[in-house]
């Protein structure tokens, strides 16, 4: 199964609660922060919800 690699590259200051609480169940808290993430219909909701703050890529 394909991987996706998840970067926070924006600040979560200021957004709204429901997109921080996306960017921490993706595993992301602080500016630089990456993770690994199964590429499936999941994941892919939570990036379209945070798109703007995170850069994908695949892994």
């Amino acid at each position: 199964m394909a991987q996706l690699k998840v970067k926070l590259v924006k600040s979560l200051i200021g957004s709204k609660k429901d997109q921080i609480a996306t960017a921490q169940a993706l595993g992301l808290r602080k500016i630089g922060d990456e993770t690994v993430q199964p590429d499936n219909p999941q994941t892919k909701g939570k990036v379209a919800k945070i798109i703007h703050l995170i850069e994908v890529t695949e892994a």
